[in-house]
């Protein structure tokens, strides 16, 4: 009798391909993303390799149908990519490149300017009035504002396991079980009103579902099916592929679908990775688009490490989220969740809270009095610099409608601008709102300063006059120290009082015979501190001066950088370790 030694239960599945008379069973799996119901005039792309780019699809009457590529030009590519919220086109694509579309041709004989908001508000002949075919379906390629569209991540858990598994699986060849994935298309059936549900079948080998509890399969099963999105649909294939091979590819494009599959079917090492992954992400996405659709998934699954990883990436680039297309994307709640935090990077209060009344202001039908209290409450009035609490009721877009809560706040801020806190604190009760009087990290000046120390370029030869000639064989390494000065707090009180700060960058040994590791920056003064005050000093480290990847705290004016050679690393990578330091001053009364 042959035996064999199941590292990978081969044996198994070779009996379990030739079980016959089993019952057909249909087993039901469930994934659901919450994708936003349609709206007329709404756009999307599909067919592409990355979210940027694929066939296009608008949204008329119930359903979704494909644009004519007559008159397809770059003008009509920009009006789709900036309805998506993308920076700009970089392609208008004509001819099915993105594979031939379904049901009704909506757009024919496009005619846009390249300025309108919307693709349906550009000059067309009239909906579903065209003498194309869907060979003819236009397409579009966004510019990203990174390198998003094109990174492969490869996850590689193989443990030695043979790629023959994976030919196993496109070939077909003894697959026992139906996987039917069905996702909702959108379009409203014209019988009843329904949604339209998309079908296909992937068929795989009953043993390797048998790895995972999770899909619940018997020997009786059949069938079993999986409902996902449409977003998601595209990447199922790639799911069941790595249950064979313990491989996969993921991308900006997959990694949410993947993550979210693998939770769901308790496949923990690729859940475990894809999670890890997005930390990676996170960064290449300028637009925010992925940072904020995570945040939005972690929520909805539960996933707490998600959840803050995305939270601290957009705190810590929160200037440049309320500049990206995003921004309006962001929900109530999540805004909420990061007005709440201390470690939010931005020039003061004051910005702030402007961007914080724009966001109302454009979503003030969206958004009710109460949450926009709730919003506005989690501003800290003290810490608006005295000159700009003085200007808000004459520039605030919200003051009148909010009169009570901006004109407390800005007494608050006021009484802490001319009186000592020990003062204030005799007089007022400073229970449940400590937070109001603790800085987040403001980078305006004069509370911050930037080295860009990010080459060791010395040691230099320094010339040395001996025995009546020059010799070159002693080194120095340059001053790299930059000084600053502050006031000793942000409140008029100091106004006058300033202290001094010295901040440098160490690269190596001989600049910093002290540091455990390298690069290492140094924050510190040489003057007595106010007893009431402690400064809590950040640094911040900057990727290629584009997006803040760390924010490290100051132990006796030193901070480490972590790198991929220590036992820490940045929070997010930053390639070719490209860095700016950004030094913030954050004083706080005790």
């Amino acid at each position: 009798m042959q035996t064999c030694v199941i590292t990978f239960p081969w044996c198994l599945l070779l009996l379990l391909l030739h079980v016959s008379g089993l019952d057909s069973v249909s087993l039901r799996g469930s994934l659901f993303t919450r994708d936003r119901t349609p709206l007329e005039g709404d756009v999307r792309l599909v067919g592409g390799r990355a979210l940027s780019e694929g066939r296009v699809e608008i949204y008329h009457s119930g359903k979704w149908g494909t644009v004519c590529d007559d008159g397809w030009d770059l003008a009509e590519a920009q009006v789709v990519c900036r309805q998506l919220q993308f920076p700009a086109a970089e392609a208008a694509v004509s001819g099915g490149t993105y594979g031939e579309g379904s049901g009704s041709i909506w757009l024919d004989d496009m005619d846009c300017k390249g300025t309108e908001k919307s693709l349906s508000s550009c000059t067309f002949k009239d909906w579903a009035l065209t003498d194309c075919s869907h060979k003819e379906d236009a397409g579009v390629v966004c510019e990203t504002g990174s390198n998003m569209s094109s990174t492969v991540h490869l996850l590689d858990h193989r443990h030695g396991l043979s790629e023959e598994l994976g030919q196993l699986f496109d070939s077909g060849e003894g697959c026992d079980v139906d996987i039917l994935v069905r996702s909702p298309t959108g379009n409203r059936l014209d019988g009843n009103g329904s949604l339209e549900v998309e079908e296909r079948n992937i068929c795989m080998h009953r043993m390797v579902l048998f790895l995972f509890p999770e899909f619940n399969v018997t020997l009786q099963a059949r069938k079993f099916t999986i409902e996902v999105s449409q977003s998601c649909q595209t990447y199922v294939t790639s799911f069941i592929r790595y249950l064979y091979t313990r491989q996969t590819e993921v991308t900006v494009s997959s990694a949410h679908c993947l993550h979210q599959l693998a939770s769901e079917f308790g496949v923990t090492q690729l859940m475990q990775d894809a999670g890890r992954l997005f930390t990676v992400l996170l960064p290449e996405d300028s637009t925010f688009h992925t940072q904020v659709a995570l945040y939005q998934y972690s929520v909805e699954a539960g996933d707490l490490v998600l959840q803050e990883n995305c939270l601290q990436y957009l705190s810590w680039n929160f200037e440049d989220l309320t500049i990206s297309p995003a921004w309006m994307d962001l929900s109530v709640n999540a805004l909420q969740a990061l007005l709440s935090r201390s470690d939010m990077v931005v020039p003061d209060e004051a910005f702030l809270l402007q961007a914080l009344e724009s966001w109302i202001s454009e979503r003030k039908n969206s958004v009710d009095l109460e949450n926009q209290n709730a919003l506005l409450g989690q501003i800290r009035f003290p810490m608006i610099p005295a000159e700009k609490l003085y200007d808000l009721q004459f520039t605030s877009q919200l003051y009148k409608s909010h009169e009570k809560l901006y004109s407390d706040g800005v007494l608050k801020g006021f009484e802490l601008n001319v009186l000592l806190i020990g003062r204030l604190k005799k007089h007022a009760d400073f229970k449940g709102e400590e937070f109001d009087y603790q800085p987040r990290i403001y980078t305006a000046e004069p509370w911050s300063i930037t080295l860009n120390n990010t080459k060791n370029d010395g040691p230099y030869r320094r010339p040395v006059y001996r025995g009546g000639y020059y010799n070159y064989e002693e080194f120095y390494y340059p001053n790299t120290a930059k000084s600053f000065s502050t006031p000793v707090h942000s409140s008029l009180v100091f106004q006058n009082n300033k202290i001094s700060w010295i901040a440098d960058v160490y690269l190596n040994r001989q600049q910093c015979p002290s540091c455990d590791s390298f690069p290492a920056a140094k924050l510190y003064t040489q003057n007595t501190i106010n007893q009431t005050i402690r400064y809590s000093n950040r640094l911040l480290i900057l990727c290629k001066e584009k997006y803040v990847s760390h924010v490290q705290d100051f132990k006796d004016n030193l901070a480490l950088v972590p790198n991929n050679s220590s036992s820490q690393s940045l929070a997010y990578p930053c390639p070719d370790d490209q860095y700016a330091y950004r030094f913030v001053v954050r004083p706080e009364y005790f």
